[in-house]
């Protein structure tokens, strides 16, 4: 046997085998992130409609504690709810927006059940973050707001931990805040207050980003062409390791 053909001889069958199986793990792999990726495809789709749909329905009550629980199903849901603020118990949170940097201002509503909100009323940029500065904007007596409702957003943004001790807030925490605060009963959620223009112009509400992001279709597109492209590479060694072996045979 020439020393060319020993450098083309096949691999053992056990090695073959070995490859095939692992190669064929991958493949089964790759198609199964596929498939899960096609289904959170029209979970997300079915998701952003049912969104859609509630950000522009007609508004019902702030939910009780009745379906607390189950609160989370309600996101989003445009709602109303009549009560007192309680500006001396305000939060202001770390926001950034379309109009800058600056503060949601959260101020705890007691409703006519009997159950606390808190209320993010908007945004106020720095020099308007002192209750003083937009006295024209704290009414007393009984209001209605309406919203969106939010989901609360425990301890902090990213890298920044909300510091209650020190009233530095980065995240719509409920808990926290309620506890800070001495508020009780509190709803787990928030409501973002819509655009209804506040006198002095501040705080400024009607800023939620309702977005989703939706890269299901590009992933869907990567394992499957993952798995199709380690299904070729394993049909091409396979040939490949055939033609050698056929080849080996003819020489000897």
């Amino acid at each position: 046997m020439t020393s060319a053909a020993a450098a083309r001889a096949p691999r053992s069958r056990a090695t073959l085998v070995l490859v095939a199986l692992l190669a064929l793990a991958g493949i089964v792999g790759f198609a199964r992130l596929g498939v899960w990726q096609v289904e959170r495809l029209f979970w997300k789709r079915a998701l952003i409609e049912r969104v859609e749909a509630r950000i522009h329905a007609a508004p019902v009550a702030a939910p009780g504690p009745a379906v607390w629980p189950e609160i989370a199903e309600a996101e989003y849901t445009r709602v109303a709810l009549t009560g007192r603020f309680l500006h001396d118990r305000e939060a202001l949170v770390q926001a950034v927006t379309e109009r800058g940097a600056g503060s949601w201002v959260l101020t705890p509503l007691v409703t006519e059940a009997g159950f606390t909100v808190l209320v993010n009323r908007g945004f106020v940029p720095p020099e308007r973050r002192e209750r003083a500065s937009r006295a024209q904007a704290l009414p007393e007596g009984i209001v209605t707001v309406t919203g969106l409702l939010r989901l609360t957003e425990p301890e902090g943004g990213f890298l920044r931990t909300n510091a209650p001790a020190e009233d530095r807030w980065h995240s719509r925490d409920v808990a926290a805040i309620a506890a800070a605060r001495g508020l009780s009963p509190v709803a787990p959620y928030f409501v973002d207050a819509d655009a209804t223009p506040n006198p002095g112009r501040f705080p400024v509400g009607g800023l939620t980003v309702v977005r989703f992001s939706d890269n299901h279709l590009v992933y869907v597109a990567t394992w499957f062409a993952l798995a199709v492209m380690l299904a070729g590479a394993l049909g091409f060694v396979l040939r490949h390791e055939s033609r050698l072996r056929r080849v080996r045979e003819q020489a000897d």
